[in-house]
């Protein structure tokens, strides 16, 4: 009997949408990936590593919880920027439950205030999730409880740590009460609604960034030119571009000798594999399009 207590026919089963916010780099893809126990969600010690919105669906025993995670919300002024605020801030009215991530040890006082405003005019149930607790002595932690408790009405606060999985457990139980009652929205084994290449491309760009400097991160996108599945071989083909804005970072990118592009590539083809479950074929080419993070048709093209 106990194993019908949450069947997702059954009139306790819950499942609903929930929008993952915060400022830069607080952590929301890291949780992601680690709720879905696989990567889907780029990851960066870099701020506005996220550019798009990326759904996640996590399957649990009484729930079907659909993820949206978001760029980090700040307040922008270039172009490309404002498109990825615009995107996070869009997510807010899609979401049954909204979980507000917060970096504990690194705060950002004026963009999680104007996150928290955004909240306020919407009045949107919100769940306080209060990252990297690995990183913070209890004292601190206490106090950025005491902080946040003034800011808003938040459902709950919990203290987590995405890196660790500390009271993420906890975090997916307290999320739970809060949905609606329901059937799942996907099937049992979908991850995500994010098309291969769309993934693949992610990837390349996540690599980009890892492996080159400070300059990097704002200039790359990246486009994929052709996703060839060679059945008889049991190998895709995948050719990809990494966009850039200046020659200067062209070079840094492909390195001394192509050196630095072939690091990106192997980095990049091992996480695609892990992806595809086969093999994989990459060959990366470097192109130079000047100031494209200001050129409307460019963030069109690259999909911003």
């Amino acid at each position: 009997m106990e194993s019908n207590i949450c069947s997702p026919t059954g009139n306790n089963f819950k499942s609903g949408f929930v929008a993952i916010v915060g400022a830069p780099n607080a952590g929301k893809s890291t949780f992601l990936n680690r709720i879905l126990g696989q990567k889907i969600s780029i990851t960066s010690n870099k701020p506005q590593t996220t550019r798009n919105r990326i759904l996640g669906i996590a399957h649990n025993p009484c729930s079907q919880m659909v993820f949206l995670d978001t760029p980090g919300i700040h307040i922008a002024s270039k172009p490309l920027n404002v498109r990825i605020v615009e995107v996070a801030l869009a997510t807010l009215a899609e979401a049954d439950l909204v979980l507000f991530m917060a970096d504990t040890s690194s705060p950002m006082p004026q963009a999680e205030q104007f996150l928290v405003k955004k909240l306020r005019s919407q009045k949107a149930k919100t769940i306080l999730a209060l990252n990297k607790i690995d990183l913070v002595k209890k004292p601190k932690l206490l106090e950025e409880m005491a902080r946040w408790s003034k800011l808003y009405d938040f459902l709950a606060q919990v203290p987590v740590s995405a890196k660790t999985g500390q009271q993420v457990e906890v975090l997916i139980r307290e999320m739970e009460k809060h949905l609606p009652q329901g059937p799942p929205f996907y099937p049992p084994d979908s991850l995500t609604d994010m098309p291969e290449k769309f993934l693949v491309a992610e990837l390349i760009r996540e690599k980009a960034i890892r492996f080159t400097g400070q300059e990097i991160p704002y200039a790359v996108a990246v486009t994929v030119d052709a996703f060839k599945e060679e059945v008889e071989n049991n190998i895709i083909v995948i050719h990809a571009t990494i966009h850039v804005e200046r020659n200067s970072q062209k070079g840094i990118l492909i390195g001394k000798g192509g050196k630095k592009l072939r690091q990106i590539g192997q980095a990049a083809r091992f996480s695609i594999e892990k992806l595809l479950g086969c093999k994989v074929y990459l060959e990366l080419f470097v192109r130079v399009q000047k100031n494209w993070s200001k050129d409307t048709r460019a963030l069109r093209k690259f999909g911003y």
